[in-house]
């Protein structure tokens, strides 16, 4: 099946997707010919998509799966249709038709999937719709390469109850905590990297949630909808939705409530959302990922200019008054209790705080964590080009410039700061330009650039505001 925005295969036996591809999302940068593979069944990977009718007169039973047929076997969304319709077939007895129908729509990743149930038989015919990610334990495969000081993406199965909009746990943590819940409407996902894909069952009825991993150690999440009866001589339907795509909130959270939180922005989420936003709006603003990372953190570094500039004087401060310490611990080297005695005095005389530096900085931590997530998991900037040779802002930087210069700033920063009283602690500050900068190398473009632009940004305040202390300013 080829739409738009999908490639899909089903096995006629059970009807299951056992293969998605995502056509406008490339498996790498350099290879657009080849989409991104989200479902697959093969030596590599399982992960599929199954559904099915359980119950007193399911199709699906431990003996066996129902084989469906159809009228042909490729379907394409032509070139002016919104809609794309597929139906399987299945003669569950010679009174009972079943026809399993998937419903794609153009510039859409939502896919309706229905059962429709026609009782020609003299009885009540019972079943329950139940839909179910299978999914061995590999790694993710949108990860590859991008994850930076232990802060790894999510891989998980997550879900929505009537205590939480969204609850998750890791894929290798589900055989300690399985689900099992029951609850009105919701929705089951699995999550990764960049993608989700999701069951979301009709709303106005009580689906059961839960997991389960096999002897062969598969994961299996799944829902089970409430029994619905078709009574003799009538047609039913069971429906559900299926969402096979990348993690774009705005789309998700039109789908179901919480939803959009498999957007992961981890514990720091309430700051990090806010930042999408002003990312993406200034994205439609100036049409490239990258000037919008330099703008966001412009305008962040403008947020916050009045508690750099409280940092940056108290180091210029500390700078000026640096030859004056070491007169004084050279004075009192034998005398500790002395020692700290003219420190205080000193500090008192020149009104320097040496903890003036760390608070402003402390309060900025938790808005660079949370833009540090923001850039991890927005799908939007997965091979988004910035300028000349940064083709991919969620990959490294293939030529490692932008680490290289990161690691400059910083150095440049610290001979802008004054030197640790410490000399064993002073070597060791002199080390770290070269220690994030090996890290760096291996982080995506698109946070080394925020890191580049933020420490520019930081040695032009800081260099004014040094150079206007030791001219005898304030």
């Amino acid at each position: 099946i080829r739409t738009d925005r999908l490639l899909i295969k089903i096995n006629p036996r059970g009807g299951d997707i056992v293969y998605a591809a995502l056509p406008l999302h490339f498996a790498a940068i350099d290879t657009p010919d080849k989409p991104f593979v989200l479902l697959e069944n093969n030596e590599q990977r399982q992960f599929i998509a199954q559904s099915g009718l359980v119950g007193s007169n399911g199709t699906d039973k431990a003996s066996g799966r129902p084989l469906f047929t159809s009228s042909a076997n490729r379907y394409s969304l032509s070139e002016n249709a919104k809609e794309l319709i597929v139906d399987l077939h299945f003669q569950q007895t010679p009174d009972i038709t079943i026809t399993k129908r998937y419903r794609f729509t153009r510039g859409d990743y939502l896919i309706r999937m229905e059962y429709l149930i026609a009782n020609n038989s003299s009885s009540d015919w019972q079943g329950n719709l139940f839909g179910q990610f299978k999914r061995d334990n590999s790694a993710d495969p949108a990860s590859e390469g991008g994850n930076a000081l232990g802060m790894t993406p999510f891989l998980g199965i997550a879900w929505t109850d009537a205590e939480s909009p969204y609850q998750k746990e890791k894929l290798n943590k589900l055989a300690e905590n399985p689900l099992n819940i029951t609850t009105e409407g919701g929705w089951i996902a699995l999550v990764q990297h960049y993608f989700v894909s999701a069951w979301i069952p009709a709303a106005g009825q009580n689906n059961q949630f839960s997991s389960v991993v096999t002897r062969r150690g598969d994961n299996i999440a799944r829902f089970t909808a409430p029994t619905v009866t078709v009574a003799p001589g009538s047609t039913g339907t069971i429906a559900s939705d299926l969402y096979l795509g990348p993690k774009d909130q705005y789309r998700l959270e039109k789908i179901y409530k919480g939803l959009d939180l498999t957007v992961d922005y981890s514990f720091l989420w309430w700051i990090a959302q806010p930042l999408f936003w002003l990312l993406f709006q200034l994205h439609k603003l100036l049409g490239n990922w990258g000037w919008a990372i330099v703008a966001v953190t412009l305008l962040v570094k403008i947020a916050f200019f009045q508690l750099n500039a409280t940092a940056f004087k108290s180091m210029a401060k500390m700078r000026k008054v640096q030859p004056r310490m070491v007169e004084i611990r050279e004075q009192f080297a034998d005398d500790r209790q002395k020692q700290s005695q003219a420190m205080m005095e000193l500090y008192k005389k020149e009104k320097v705080n040496p903890m003036g530096s760390c608070l402003p900085m402390l309060l900025q931590m938790p808005v660079f964590i949370a833009l540090y997530w923001v850039l991890m998991e927005s799908v939007e900037l997965r091979h988004a080009p910035w300028i000349l040779w940064i083709e991919d802002l969620a990959a490294q930087d293939p030529y490692y410039v932008l680490p290289i210069i990161m690691g400059a700033s910083m150095f440049i920063q610290q001979k802008l700061n004054p030197p640790p009283p410490d000399p064993m602690q002073a070597k060791i500050m002199q080390w770290l330009p070269v220690v994030f900068t090996a890290f760096f190398l291996f982080f995506p473009a698109g946070l080394v650039l925020y890191w580049v632009v933020n420490n520019t940004l930081s040695i032009i305040q800081q260099y004014i505001i040094t150079k206007r202390i030791e001219a005898g300013g304030s």
